[in-house]
């Protein structure tokens, strides 16, 4: 049994391939949701979609996520009444959100209920789980352009409606010191074989997760059986705006950075051919370095990646 952290495009990604060398129903996948928001009265969970869509083979290959395909009618239609829509819903994708929000509103059901409905109808075989079916908004405090003071921003404002451009001063994530690790989270890390850490944006993605009581504890005391993969290559973030991130909050943007940041609960970093020339500076972290091709150009890159991050630590 395998458990991953995961959040956003880039463990999505990495997950598509970890499933083409093992089975999908030998994988647990806990997914960061301090992304998650309201738009339109509709609950969005941005990475756990991202997840669901790409495990069914439907993500939109453009961008990551969204569906392939999509239309945006409905969006246009808001346009129409003024309505915000800087958060762009496609039309299929708004089926998604509809279906989680009534499960919820109706009552009975939780979080984690709902992320199994939707990837059971999607095909996933993979147990898709939120890391809390309690509520965990990251909240960026930036500085806005023409405004006096730090603005606190939602996640998807600074990161979609500002475009991740406002200087950040601080990350914090509301709601988790009271929030729960959902049911069976701390079971699956306790039981796995090993536990991935995918690449995913330390800060919002991979931080998250690690905020809610009891998860960074169940991975400190796996840490020989945790393996990360850096999101970092040769200083900059294959995708996302990481380094916009890391920077302001003192973590260098580099797999060492990674490292040092990941360091007491994370006994193995992937880094890439790339940093291969500072895999010592890693180790200095007390964080063993293995080094392959992270970049994930294709599915097939994707899985010999997968392989070599769990021969890591076989």
């Amino acid at each position: 049994m395998l458990a991953a952290l995961a959040g956003g495009v880039g463990a999505a990604r990495f997950l598509r391939g970890l499933v083409q060398v093992v089975p999908p129903e030998d994988v647990t996948v806990v997914v960061n949701t301090g992304d998650d928001d309201w738009f339109h009265g509709l609950l969005v969970c941005p990475d756990l979609d991202s997840v669901t869509y790409t495990l069914a083979g439907a993500e939109n290959p453009e961008t990551g996520w969204g569906l392939a395909g999509e239309t945006f009618a409905a969006m246009d239609a808001l346009d129409r009444f003024g309505a915000p829509t800087w958060f762009r819903l496609g039309d299929r994708d708004l089926a998604t959100h509809l279906y989680r929000t009534q499960r919820l509103r109706e009552g009975g059901a939780s979080l984690s209920d709902v992320a199994a409905e939707l990837a059971a109808a999607w095909g996933v075989r993979a147990r898709l789980v939120p890391m809390s079916d309690d509520r965990v908004a990251t909240r960026i405090d930036a500085n806005l352009p023409g405004s006096a003071g730090v603005t606190e921003l939602r996640m998807q404002e600074w990161f979609v409606q500002h475009r991740s451009e406002p200087p950040v001063v601080a990350v914090r994530f509301e709601g988790a010191a009271a929030a729960a690790p959902a049911p069976g989270v701390l079971a699956a890390l306790d039981a796995a074989e090993t536990i991935l850490v995918c690449p995913s944006n330390p800060v919002i993605s991979i931080g998250p997760i690690l905020a809610v009581p009891g998860i960074r504890d169940a991975l400190v005391r796996r840490r020989e059986r945790v393996v990360g993969v850096s999101p970092i290559i040769a200083g900059a973030p294959v995708k996302g705006p990481a380094d916009r991130l890391m920077g302001p909050l003192g973590i260098e943007v580099s797999c060492v950075g990674v490292a040092r940041a990941y360091a007491d609960f994370c006994g193995t970093l992937v880094i890439d051919a790339g940093d291969a020339g500072r895999a010592a500076e890693v180790e200095a972290q007390g964080v063993r370095a293995v080094v392959a091709d992270t970049l994930m150009r294709d599915a097939r890159v994707a899985a010999a990646l997968a392989r070599h991050t769990l021969d890591a630590v076989a």
